[in-house]
């Protein structure tokens, strides 16, 4: 589906009625990354997945930064009539949902944090994207897919779940070099978030997989002791994508806590 904003067209999946959950994809994915999620909602809930600035089937911005992108899913809230969601992120997605609380608070009635962590990039992490902003210009999204990919999924996924590494390997190859460059800019360029975590007051989950070796597990743990109404669940057997490699024990987790906190 198409949603147009007041800052530019979205696209969008939405499955599920009663409580809005608005689901923020990571890097270099598209909205597909939730398919999982969208065909087994939680009970009273209602799933929304976009496709973020550029991918899939959303517009390009002008301005490549997590807060203006924040502004843009406030907008897309407002262009669905939804006041208030339970935003959820994987990785890229969790900092943009750190943007949306500091930019637009009123709107967050509810955390979920997936395959993410708080702190800004280092000036190492930093060169890295720059290094890999040149090498989508110069190579295309098959080389960053490649490149990205063995971080992507945990162990036991490459062992034993063949159809998830193909499901994200193609999902990566179908990002646009400009999206891909713009993401990588307002990934290098956004705010450390750790200052953040003390003043959410909003029930928050964080999710990890226990082999997730882009954000390890004592990121979780970080955000988990420094937000003052958290739960952690880490789920065995799954990487940075747990969202996709372990989807049944994904859902499980995030129908409990809405069941428990949003009843």
């Amino acid at each position: 589906m198409i949603v147009e904003t007041a800052l530019g067209r979205v696209g969008f999946d939405d499955a599920g009625r009663g409580l809005p959950i608005l689901l923020l994809h990571g890097f270099p994915h598209d909205r597909t990354l939730w398919e999982a999620q969208l065909a087994a909602p939680p009970a009273g809930a209602r799933l929304i997945a976009p496709d973020l600035p550029g991918f899939g089937e959303s517009a390009s911005v002008a301005v490549p930064s997590l807060d203006h992108w924040a502004d843009c899913v406030a907008a897309t809230l407002d262009a669905l009539g939804i006041e208030r969601a339970v935003i959820g992120g994987l990785s890229m997605g969790g900092y943009l949902a750190f943007a949306l609380w500091r930019r637009h608070p009123q709107r967050v009635q509810g955390l979920v944090l997936a395959d993410t962590r708080a702190g800004a990039d280092s000036a190492e992490g930093q060169a890295k994207r720059v290094a890999m902003q040149a090498q989508a210009l110069k190579d295309g999204p098959a080389a960053i897919a490649e490149a990205m990919l063995p971080g992507m999924v945990g162990k036991t996924t490459r062992a034993e779940r063949p159809r998830a590494v193909e499901f994200l390997d193609a999902m990566m190859r179908r990002a646009s070099v400009a999206a891909i460059h713009d993401a990588l800019e307002a990934m290098r360029t956004r705010a450390d978030s750790a200052p953040t975590l003390p003043t959410i007051t909003v029930p928050t989950l964080v999710i990890c997989g226990d082999e997730d070796a882009l954000t390890p597990v004592k990121e979780s743990e970080a955000m988990y002791a420094a937000i003052p109404d958290a739960q952690l669940a880490v789920i065995p057997g799954a990487g940075h994508a747990s969202c996709v490699e372990h989807p049944a024990a994904f859902n499980a987790v995030l129908s409990g806590w809405v069941q428990a906190r949003f009843p």
